[in-house]
């Protein structure tokens, strides 16, 4: 394990070495900035940043802390020490070839404020908005007092523009006050604490601390290019940037949503949407520097906007934010270390006023947080454990104090120190925190909600993100639009309708606007009192015609990511034991799960109904636990009642001796069933047969009971046309109530006749 640790750091001082002759020879040719100065300087930052990143995320630290010390190692604090011709041959101070760098790292700012705003969750912010919102302030205002009584007192000497004191002490403020939201998440989720209910206000009040900390520095920036205090330009920052938050979380949520949405169903190049979210967040931050606050703040909006997107898809997310981790961050961080020069520490004034910070800083915020929390009414153990979290500086203080810099505010010692202090902080918060959430009881209604979240997180309801819902013009598909929207009024989904008819859209253009399956699928999500978050239901819906051959309109539509295919057209079955042609047609260019309706009974009269009956087989398989969860969700949408019948899942008599035999673990998975629909607060009648073929005890069911709907569960099997097994084909053909079939994505093989 150490040689692995070791590893790493082992190959450092062979590369420095190589690079450093080649990039003397380079130097020597010509004085004008060199590509291959630049190259190198980007491979040895990625190098070694991440290599001590990993070093450092293997002894419980966040990897930014080995990237800012990949910079510090790589500048005048080591390297540029122990041999000072090859650090600056590398790394030359020759503005044009330091500006090449900078214009990355500049870049780099933009991005990770992307990725932080993307990792922020407004919902969480508003579960425990008002204890975090009082938190934040109380931990915001004292060490942001402290910070900035500290550099009302600096020396002179410290200050690169005297006259400006005002503008350096609020840097100093802020610099103290705001948490790394990056650090705080990163930390709190590698230790599986992301969902406690402490957890949850560190993260929301680190990200209500980096909001407010965005907005300070953009109205300091404001202050600092004018050079004095002008209140009318102050003005002007404060209402342009609440302006901007205005509309930007308004008009500008629907914006981003439909841009992305655009961009993912109509452009064919590869990574189209990220393309958009990076020209989205260019656009955002322009508009910021339009209004005289600084660019950051506009690439922060867009990364939360682009977050509570409901179809960024989990491969994009995971790509940018590749792009940026394994890029971006070593760069930016790298560039803050080589800026820093630890061995201005050397002078006995500089250590103790850094230390000072370091003292300031940590009790400052820990002491604020510790109030904040106590007035939020959290224990006093909760109170510890989110001022321990809170005192991670990190990624936020560098990215300020690298802007401080930048624009004449911070002298490059007063950057030393603030980086110095940043480093401090944020490796003495893992150890803290977790000494700190280690005793923290669990109490029952945290439990329960953890478990029902760790059940959600296995679950296929709960990870849906994008159905798509292909219909004609029959009383079937408006009864298919009715079930859509009421799942998708459950969560908030966006749905894209397909019509595959004839003439795919004359039809629908012809019917009553109220009629339409569109008009169908909203008021059906409407209908749902609450959704997952509390919020009334409410989605955003889409029509596409068929505008060529079926297979390939579903081919077409596929590739869109879509997660969830549900099928409501006039004739679902024909001869023997085959689906109608259309929908085989459908079936064979879909991969993905597949859910068919075939409305029956009184759904044929009445497609909207008011309330759902739902019986639901279950035999403990994953796909009839599918089948479960899709039928609880129905039913807690649709304000039915719920009837779960267990079913053996083969037709041997051998299988239904061992079914008899085995009634505990038959009695189990009603139990399992019981416990899925009181997780839902959804009440439900258990039904156990015995002795009985499956498709018989079912129907049985039916005909004695008043459901109206039957949700099953089951798989596709391998076969030259679309099967569901004998059991759904013979529920489907002979039930006298309305079916959904719920499928899992891929094939499996037939179950053999023999037990």
């Amino acid at each position: 394990m150490q040689w692995s640790l070791l590893r790493p750091v082992g190959l450092v001082p062979a590369t420095l070495v190589l690079t450093s002759m080649a990039a003397s020879a380079e130097g020597g040719k010509s004085a004008s900035p060199s590509e291959f100065l630049l190259v190198t300087q980007i491979v040895l930052l990625i190098a070694v940043g991440r290599g001590l990143g990993e070093i450092m995320q293997r002894i419980g630290q966040p990897s930014v802390i080995g990237e800012l010390l990949a910079g510090i190692l790589l500048g005048p604090s080591l390297f540029g020490w122990i041999w000072p011709d090859a650090q600056t041959a590398i790394f030359p101070k020759m503005p044009e070839q330091k500006a090449m760098l900078d214009g990355i790292a500049q870049f780099g700012i933009l991005l990770l404020l992307l990725l932080t705003g993307m990792e922020t969750d407004l919902k969480l912010v508003k579960k425990v908005g008002k204890a975090a919102i009082a938190i934040s302030i109380a931990g915001i205002l004292v060490p942001f007092a402290c910070g900035f009584a500290l550099g009302e007192f600096l020396p002179d000497a410290l200050l690169p523009k005297p006259e400006q004191r005002l503008v350096a002490s609020l840097f100093m403020g802020t610099a103290l006050s705001i948490s790394s939201v990056k650090i705080v998440a990163v930390v709190v989720r590698e230790m599986n604490f992301m969902r406690r209910n402490v957890g949850q206000i560190i993260v929301a009040t680190a990200v209500i601390d980096d909001t407010i900390g965005w907005i300070i520095i953009a109205v300091i920036f404001s202050l600092a290019s004018q050079g004095t205090l002008d209140l009318a330009s102050v003005a002007k920052a404060v209402l342009g940037t609440l302006v901007f938050l205005a509309v930007s979380f308004t008009i500008g949520r629907r914006l981003v949503f439909q841009l992305i949405r655009w961009a993912n169903d109509n452009l064919v190049s590869v990574a189209a949407v990220i393309t958009v979210i990076l020209l989205l967040m260019g656009v955002m931050a322009l508009i910021t520097h339009a209004i005289g606050v600084h660019t950051v703040l506009g690439a922060f909006v867009a990364g939360i906007l682009v977050g509570e997107s409901p179809i960024l898809t989990r491969q994009i997310d995971e790509r940018l934010r590749g792009l940026i981790s394994s890029f971006f961050m070593p760069v930016f961080f790298g560039l803050a270390g080589l800026s820093a020069d630890l061995s201005v520490l050397r002078d006995p004034n500089l250590l103790l006023l850094t230390g000072l910070l370091v003292v300031i800083a940590s009790v400052g915020k820990f002491g604020g947080a510790f109030v904040g929390g106590t007035l939020g009414g959290l224990s006093t153990r909760e109170s510890l454990a989110l001022a321990s979290g809170m005192n991670a500086r990190g990624s936020t203080e560098v990215i300020i104090a690298t802007i401080g810099l930048s624009i004449g505010v911070l002298s490059q010692n007063l950057f030393t120190m603030i980086v110095t202090m940043a480093i401090v902080t944020t490796m003495a918060m893992p150890p803290m925190l977790r000494a700190a959430l280690a005793k923290l009881p669990m109490n029952k209604e945290e439990k329960e909600r953890l478990e029902r979240e760790e059940f959600e997180k296995r679950g296929f309801v709960a990870n849906l993100e994008r159905p798509l819902l292909a219909v004609d013009e029959s009383v079937n598909a408006t009864f298919a639009s009715h079930i859509v929207g009421l799942i998708a009024g459950m969560r908030g989904l966006p749905i894209t309708v397909l019509h595959i008819g004839k003439r795919a859209g004359e039809q629908e253009r012809g019917r009553d606007e109220e009629a339409s399956h569109e008009a169908v699928v909203k008021k059906a999500a409407e209908t749902v009192s609450t959704n997952g978050d509390g919020e009334v239901g409410s989605i955003d819906v889409v029509t596409r015609a068929r505008r060529a051959e079926l297979g390939e309109t579903i081919t077409e539509e596929a590739r869109k990511g879509f997660d969830l295919l549900v099928v409501g057209v006039d004739k679902v079955t024909a001869a023997k034991d085959r689906f109608d042609r259309k929908i085989e047609d459908i079936a064979a260019k879909f991969d993905g799960p597949l859910a068919i309706v075939a409305a029956r009974g009184k759904h044929l009269k009445q497609p909207m109904p008011d309330r759902l009956n739902i019986l639901v087989p279950v035999s403990g398989s994953g796909v009839s636990k599918r089948g479960a969860e899709v039928a609880v969700a129905l039913t807690q949408a649709g304000s039915g009642s719920l009837r779960v019948i267990y079913v053996a899942t083969t037709r041997d008599k051998g299988a239904q001796r061992g079914a008899s035999r085995g009634l505990g673990q038959e009695a189990g998975v009603l139990k399992d069933a019981s416990d899925l629909a009181a997780r839902y607060e959804v009440d439900i009648t258990t039904t156990l047969r015995v002795n009985r073929a499956p498709q018989a005890a079912i129907l049985r069911e039916i005909d004695t009971t008043d459901v109206d709907l039957v949700v099953m569960g089951v798989d596709r099997i391998q076969a030259d046309h679309l099967s569901f097994g004998g059991v759904a084909d013979a529920v489907l053909r002979q039930s006298k109530v309305s079916v959904l079939l719920v499928s899992s994505g891929e094939a499996r093989q037939a179950p053999s006749e023999k037990g």
